[in-house]
């Protein structure tokens, strides 16, 4: 007989009703929330976590505990890679698509070593890895993880490789071979590491299986194209006791890319809307194989196919990616990518309102002003930066929306930048008063004149003719 499928309620279907009905509803406020009702209607929105309800956590509470994780539980389970001292967390999914909920746990991106590269070849990608740093919109973008494959298949060899990286650096690893005598001996000088295992098959899953209990770490299986052998191989491994699991369909470069789009998708889609928890695990992807299809193309080829694969994965549900290209133009189209699809669709991307200080202003510097929408504040701020004038720049709140849309949708008015103004005491700090405003807010040039009592001047509508402004401007007014 086939197995009954049972279909877990979706994250929409979960009503904070539901969720109150199981709390202790003593009103507490223990929780930090005016009552029970709040904290259920946090729980759902996964603002707040079940341990934060100390009477939850009582042992007269237990059952009800029980029954609200099962309920609350991600579709995708959530694992962490890595030893104490740094970890990182893959899936933990909710929904399939972002707009449904956000999205958690930015897909991991891990860049290969092998065990036949030189000691300098080791320590380049090692430094690379490390060093790898970009701010975007007041965010640090950086790497995640490293992956030490094994291509020479042998275990002293890899044992050397294993141990020389976990010596200089503690970045999360995953140790990669089909051959678990090759896999031991990595794990045998790193015992606390607690790196992914890849991979599990048809053919090892029983030794792989072993060495994730044996040393608890997480374990991936590796069925390409065969969504049907992933799911029963998964099944295996769970009743053998191995918790922790990563999946990976195969990724297919080149005619195949369809296919490894497809079964990343149909995964994701069992998880998440039919709640078949064999396959509720994170997503692996290895954009790697691009390198294997263009062997005798140059090098920018097989960086270019692996730089759309990857994008493509982060978009098709990876909650971790091996890369080998170290350049930046493969890698930081990506982690922007990344970090556009986990930011929360529910809040705009905003910075705290109040002033700011460029260079060294004075009593005769200008202020300007601009609204505390993230990519704005940070392209203005840019801008002002390069013009090389000392400055001052008020943001004000508008709720993290652009000065155009603030403008249009009354989120940006007179009285809040009177108001800003007034707040910020900027009166204090230079002995003029005159505000430069920005092109697109010029509408509002004579309510804040008449709202502030501050002259205005109407600045540019594109904020990279700040410098220009400035000096043909300012210097003259």
């Amino acid at each position: 007989m086939a197995e009954k499928e049972v279909k877990k309620p979706s994250i929409k279907e979960i009503s904070p009703i539901d969720v109150y009905m199981l709390l202790p509803k003593t009103n507490c406020k223990e929780c930090g929330e005016e009552n029970c009702m709040a904290f259920a209607t946090k729980l759902v929105n996964r603002e707040l976590a079940l341990e934060q309800c100390p009477p939850l956590l009582k042992k007269e509470n237990e059952k009800a505990y029980k029954q609200l994780w099962e309920m609350l539980k991600p579709p995708i389970k959530e694992i962490s890679i890595g030893a104490e001292k740094q970890t990182i967390k893959v899936g933990g999914k909710y929904v399939m698509y972002r707009h449904e909920f956000t999205y958690t746990n930015p897909t991991a991106i891990a860049i290969d070593i092998t065990d036949e590269m030189s000691d300098e070849e080791v320590m380049e990608r090692i430094k690379k890895t490390q060093e790898f740093s970009y701010i975007y919109i007041g965010n640090t973008l950086k790497l995640n993880m490293i992956a030490i494959r094994s291509t020479s298949n042998d275990p002293d060899k890899f044992k050397t490789t294993v141990k020389k990286v976990v010596e200089n650096t503690t970045l999360p690893l995953i140790l990669c071979s089909f051959d678990s005598k090759v896999l031991e001996a990595g794990l045998m000088v790193a015992p606390k590491a607690r790196p992914l295992i890849y991979a599990a098959t048809k053919d090892n899953w029983k030794d792989m299986a072993e060495l994730a209990l044996m040393y608890n770490c997480p374990l991936a299986i590796f069925a390409p194209n065969n969504i049907k052998l992933l799911r029963s191989l998964s099944k295996t491994l769970l009743e053998y006791g191995v918790k922790n699991l990563v999946l990976d369909p195969g990724t297919m470069a080149g005619e195949g890319i369809g296919d490894a789009i497809n079964n990343f998708t149909m995964i994701r889609r069992a998880a998440t809307k039919k709640g078949d928890e064999l396959l509720g695990f994170p997503l692996i992807g290895t954009p790697i194989t691009a390198w294997l299809e263009n062997k005798d193309s140059p090098a920018e080829v097989a960086q270019w196919n692996e730089a759309y694969l990857a994008a493509i994965l982060i978009d098709r549900y990876a909650d971790l990616l091996i890369l080998h290209s170290t350049e930046g133009w493969v890698l930081l189209p990506n982690v922007v990518l990344r970090q556009n699809i986990y930011t929360d669709p529910r809040k705009p991307v905003a910075v705290k309102p109040g002033m700011r200080a460029f260079g060294t202003p004075h009593e005769n510097s200008p202020v300007m002003f601009t609204t505390n929408f993230a990519l704005t504040y940070y392209t203005v701020a840019s801008d002002i930066e390069n013009a090389g004038v000392d400055s001052y720049l008020l943001v004000v709140d508008s709720e993290g929306i652009a000065v155009d849309c603030a403008v249009a949708g009354r989120k940006l008015t007179a009285d809040k930048v009177a108001e800003a103004i007034k707040e910020a005491k900027i009166e204090e700090k230079v002995k003029h008063k005159k505000l430069i405003i920005p092109g697109k807010a010029a509408r509002l040039s004579g309510e804040i004149e008449e709202a502030s009592g501050w002259e205005v001047m109407v600045g540019p509508r594109d904020s990279s003719d700040i410098p220009k402004f400035l000096h043909e401007k300012w210097n003259q007014s």
